[in-house]
């Protein structure tokens, strides 16, 4: 992968994860929340939304390494559930906002891949943009959808759950990124991830799956 293709990818991730996270405070916000409004924090701006660690580092590191794969993360928007107007409801739809911004960005950018294709090879330059669209929002859709604390997929799992649970189950958030970093090394992680994006893939782009 050269230099051009990597940084298309890090300019589509981050616009990416920036929407994801704008989803949440949007959420946040029907659900009677201003917090994120009032911090700024609905803005399209990317500076706004810009992580040291996750938008910035963590992506020029894997581009540097000669990495495939570009993730990142971005800063997260606040949700206080206190304010909202039903905290346990309010808790699994603002998770489920930020995963379902990235599945409807890979649709679209999809079906806009299929339609250019209908008139004839559209630009190369074109073509790699709207792939990696397609590829960037869908990793972070899975790997978001994860069921473990921080990621949206845990949030969604406590709202099953009774309260008492719920609060201890979240409360390993503490040491979920080095579950995940575990489980990123794992061979049982690809074995299940692996399958699941391709499976998107070819759901979404049946001639590039």
């Amino acid at each position: 992968m050269g230099w051009t293709e990597k940084a298309v990818l890090i300019g589509v991730l981050v616009v990416a994860v920036m929407l994801h996270e704008v989803a949440h405070g949007l959420a946040a916000l029907a659900c009677g929340d201003p917090t994120a409004k009032e911090r700024g924090r609905l803005s399209l701006n990317p500076l706004r939304h810009i992580d040291p660690v996750g938008t910035l580092l963590l992506p020029g590191l894997l581009a540097l390494a000669g990495s495939s794969v570009i993730f990142g993360w971005a800063k997260p928007v606040p949700v206080d559930l206190g304010r909202t107007r039903n905290p346990r409801q309010a808790l699994w739809l603002t998770a489920v906002a930020g995963p379902a911004t990235n599945l409807l960005l890979a649709a679209l950018a999809a079906a806009a891949l299929q339609a250019l294709a209908a008139f004839g090879a559209p630009a190369p330059w074109l073509a790699h943009l709207l792939v990696a669209a397609v590829l960037v929002n869908l990793v972070l859709l899975v790997f978001n959808l994860l069921p473990v604390p921080p990621l949206d997929g845990s949030r969604v799992v406590a709202a099953l759950l009774p309260r008492a649970w719920a609060a201890r189950y979240l409360e390993v958030g503490r040491y979920g990124f080095l579950i995940l970093f575990l489980l990123l090394r794992s061979r049982a992680f690809d074995a299940v991830m692996t399958p699941l994006l391709r499976s998107l893939v070819r759901w979404l782009l049946p001639g590039l799956g």
